[in-house]
């Protein structure tokens, strides 16, 4: 076994190895680039090497830089995690040639599977199931649009060397073929350096298996059974589970036998995933292998009771596999759950910004949480914006779903938008309640997936309006003299007390509350209904009766914003203050303002063209996904104030636009 091992990542993924290693005695050296200088990853391993500025490609995907860390520090091994330099041949190479140990497979079998069309050669060969297209070298695209036209639409144009999601479109008829080939194009440029896609046909209604491999350097090769991923937003995965529900043993063992195939093709050592797309009516396609551990790599450990990443270092140290088939069983039924700083209700949108509150469910023999951040850390442009991985545990599914709800309502997040609220909604859908599963789960449910601002409902404005006071109150007192009757701020006078009047904003939409305690109770006015309710804040706990039911919060105040936690998850509202956005800048309505920082690839449209609403202007590439942004309204471009490659911060004015009454 190793002593000393690089973690060439960032992340979850690097506190996850520093963990292992620190159980097995193994001494760790992580990696870091300056927008990571104070990451969580730096602080818990044993020594900590920088390798470049904040873009990736200056600092993580180096090669070079992180050799040398290795070689400075005496590492033995390097443990790549997953995305950067994990699928990356030359690197796996340049390892060997360095006499350090690459943790995962050849340079030879990750560039086996590493282009797409190739490895669909190589598994025809050795008989796993293919979908069918075309997977050629030809690139022009009226070949290409013609090799779709033949094989029928729908189809799904991919990056031959990618994964993720990136460079992946459907394509539904032959007019719409050029553009997302284009598109797609671009996407697998910029997230791979290879623009080479294939194209294949569309499976309707089509179900996402993978099924998780382990080979050795002895000749064993194992499967550890089946995840279902089918729950993803433009091909990016959401949640996964183990094992896949209704899946019959007949059909597991043929799938897990074609993934045991497609490893001992290439010869594998060490962990990878075959990932299948399976049919309504039970046949399964080869889609692609990824020569890594993956981000839901959780789920399969939790239904095996094994250690992943402690196979990997034992199989990459010479060791034979730890279990063979006949030893690995399946116990329970997991999920997991991707916490990304995103914005569910604008698109996805990233979210960047520091973690000022941070509180995630605690880890128990039901609940684990695997995260790259702690409060206080930052979400920044450069990097994936996952805060953490929820992963539940229990004896069914049933269950299993249960925990998930409530550990998703547990999740306090203040600084960045999260995706926690969308997700708590999204296994309490029908289809994901009963499992019926596929790849349009999300756009079949989107009526559940909508958010409900509330607005008919007074109780949240009553509870934000009783928390916002009491807010107010503990933040004037004066430590030095805190009984005194001069810092309070209850509207106490004589006769009466005075009623407070606060301007509320929830979803876009405002209401004026007032606020008059009467007797012990509050007396609170929401539109045109009136509400007794008797409770407040103790600290940062809000405790209200109104009715018959006492509703419990957890109340976080950043600046003029207010976050309730609670049991049905979570609240956010602003408070207005009048006086301080009376001369509050406003940025011109007509103008197109960039709705995150990133990278102008393209303008779409020439200035002084008139366009209507909802017209393509500009692609904008953000965390290696493009988002085309539209026009506000019908109207006229009258020019750009950015041009391709120009990076762009948040809320940068891009377009001079004029609205058309």
């Amino acid at each position: 076994m190793f002593t000393k091992i690089l973690i060439a990542n960032r992340g979850e993924i690097a506190c996850r190895v520093i963990a292992t290693c620190q159980r097995l005695g193994i001494a760790t050296v992580a990696v870091y680039s300056d927008a990571d200088r104070n990451a969580r990853h730096v602080r818990l391993a044993d020594e900590a090497i920088a390798i470049g500025p904040a873009p990736a490609r200056e600092s993580y995907l180096r090669g070079d830089a992180i050799l040398e860390a290795a070689r400075r520090t005496g590492a033995q091994a390097i443990h790549p995690g997953y995305g950067f330099l994990s699928e990356n041949a030359g690197f796996a190479q340049a390892c060997a040639e360095a006499g350090i140990v690459f943790i995962g497979p050849s340079a030879a079998a990750i560039r086996a599977m590493g282009d797409k069309s190739a490895a669909k050669a190589l598994m025809q060969q050795a008989g796993v199931p293919l979908t069918p297209g075309y997977h050629g070298d030809e690139q022009v695209p009226a070949f290409l649009r013609g090799q779709a036209d033949g094989i029928g639409y729908p189809v799904l144009i991919k990056a031959s060397a990618g994964g993720g999601g990136k460079g992946m479109r459907r394509v539904d008829d032959s007019a719409a073929f050029t553009e997302a080939l284009a598109s797609c194009q671009r996407e697998a440029q910029s997230a791979f350096g290879n623009a080479h896609v294939l194209v294949e046909k569309y499976v309707e209604r089509p179900r996402h298996i993978e099924i998780q491999v382990f080979g050795d350097s002895h000749g064993n090769v194992v499967y550890l059974f089946e995840r279902d991923c089918s729950v993803q937003r433009r091909h990016q995965k959401v949640l996964e589970e183990a094992p896949a529900p209704g899946m019959t043993p007949g059909r597991r063992a043929a799938m897990g036998k074609a993934a045991v195939d497609a490893a001992r093709a290439v010869n594998y050592v060490g962990a990878g995933t075959v990932e299948f797309i399976a049919a309504p009516n039970g046949d399964f396609f080869f889609m692609e292998m990824n020569t890594r551990l993956q981000v839901e790599h959780p789920v399969t450990e939790c239904i095996t009771g094994t250690d992943l990443v402690e196979w990997q270092l034992r199989v990459a140290s010479g060791e034979p596999l730890p279990l063979q088939q006949d030893q690995l069983q399946i116990r329970g039924h997991a999920l997991e759950a991707r916490l990304y700083a995103e914005d569910a209700d604008r698109g996805f949108l990233p979210s960047t910004g520091t973690l000022r509150h941070l509180r995630l469910p605690a880890n128990s023999a039901h609940v684990r949480v695997d995260a790259g951040v702690e409060q206080g850390d930052a979400i920044t442009p450069f990097y994936d914006p996952m805060i953490a991985k929820l992963i539940v545990w229990d004896v069914d599914r049933d269950a299993a779903l249960r925990r998930m709800q409530q550990a998703l309502a547990e999740c306090e997040v203040v600084g960045v938008t999260t995706n926690a609220a969308f997700l708590r909604r999204l296994v309490m859908t029908d289809s994901f309640a009963s499992a019926n599963l596929d790849t349009a789960l999300i756009e079949r449910e989107h009526a559940a997936l909508a958010p409900d601002a509330g607005d008919s409902d007074p109780t949240p404005w009553v509870l934000v309006a009783i928390a916002a006071i009491g807010s107010q109150a503990a933040a004037s007192v004066d430590a030095r003299d805190p009984h005194s009757p001069w810092q309070r701020q209850d509207g106490w006078r004589i006769g009466a007390r005075a009623a407070s009047t606060l301007t509320l904003e929830h979803r876009g939409n405002q209401q004026t509350v007032t606020l008059q305690e009467r007797d012990g109770a509050w007396s609170v006015t929401v539109g045109a209904v009136c509400v007794l309710a008797h409770g407040g804040l103790d600290g940062d706990v809000l405790r209200v009766q109104s009715g018959d039911t006492l509703h419990r919060a957890r109340v976080v105040r950043d600046g003029n914003a207010l976050y309730l936690f609670g049991g049905d998850g979570t609240r956010h509202f602003i408070l207005h203050d009048p006086v301080s956005e009376a001369d509050q800048a406003v940025v011109d309505a007509g103008s197109l303002v960039a709705p995150m920082p990133g990278r102008i690839v393209a303008t779409l449209v020439a200035p002084g063209t008139a366009v209507k609403r909802g017209a393509p202007l500009l692609v904008l590439e953000a965390m290696k996904m493009e988002h085309t942004l539209q026009a506000p309204a019908d109207g006229v471009v009258q020019g750009y104030r950015v041009k391709p490659g120009d990076q762009v911060g948040d809320g940068a004015v891009l377009v001079d636009f004029d609205i058309v009454a």
